[in-house]
């Protein structure tokens, strides 16, 4: 396959907090940095902070703050602060939820046996894209790594893998499941909110090489 036709998996980096780590995920070939605004988190950020993060971010590279069970007036107000922002519903929103700030959005889903991804994703018919991650109590995967066999091979909307990727998986990632998108979070950190510049861009590399893999044997 010419390099031209070469399929570009997305890449986001999740739960940045400082300035630093902002230009380093850039810099490493990020399409997407998440901002967590889950006061729960322990890379949370408030709306503010997360508008001065994302005004760092050059033309391309697209902010996501990350929601959990979010009041419309908390959603306004990280519209306020990101105006443009995808939305990303990490908790129990109803579709209904997820529509009513009119906004692009990712519905993120807790992957587990016997829970139905395809109905699931069919309820979200509007969502940009089903992030899927690990099932573990409370909301997040927990940087665990479900199992990727559970995922349907003809899901409805583009799909992003997520849950206790690094750079030593996601390549095995990207070729077994071809998502439309990667997200990292724990994987490329030395403690939680508080990114690696190398991990950062050793993942994005072998996300790239995963990539090139694909193209040579398609």
């Amino acid at each position: 396959m010419s390099p031209i036709f070469e399929r570009r998996t997305r890449i986001k980096v999740c739960g940045l907090t400082r300035e630093a780590d902002v230009d380093a995920a850039v810099y490493a070939g990020a399409d997407a940095i998440g901002f967590v605004l889950y006061s729960k988190s322990p890379r949370y950020v408030s709306a503010a902070r997360a508008g001065q993060l994302a005004r760092l971010l050059p033309p391309f590279v697209t902010p996501v703050v990350l929601l959990v069970n979010a009041s419309a007036d908390e959603v306004d107000a990280a519209l306020q602060a990101v105006p443009n922002a995808l939305l990303q519903f990490h908790g129990d929103e109803t579709p209904a939820q997820c529509e009513a700030a009119l906004r692009p959005y990712i519905r993120a889903a807790r992957m587990a046996p016997g829970f139905d991804l395809l109905n699931f994703t069919q309820s979200h018919a509007s969502a940009q894209a089903v992030l899927v991650d690990a099932h573990v109590e409370g909301y997040g995967g927990g940087g665990q790594v479900f199992d990727w066999s559970l995922l349907p091979l003809d899901l409805p909307r583009p799909m992003v893998l997520s849950g206790g990727l690094h750079s030593g998986n996601v390549g095995e990632g990207v070729r077994r499941v071809r998502p439309w998108a990667v997200d990292v979070s724990s994987g490329v950190e030395v403690s939680k909110g508080i990114k690696d510049a190398a991990l950062m861009r050793q993942f994005c590399q072998a996300v790239r090489a995963a990539d090139r893999h694909g193209a040579e044997v398609a």
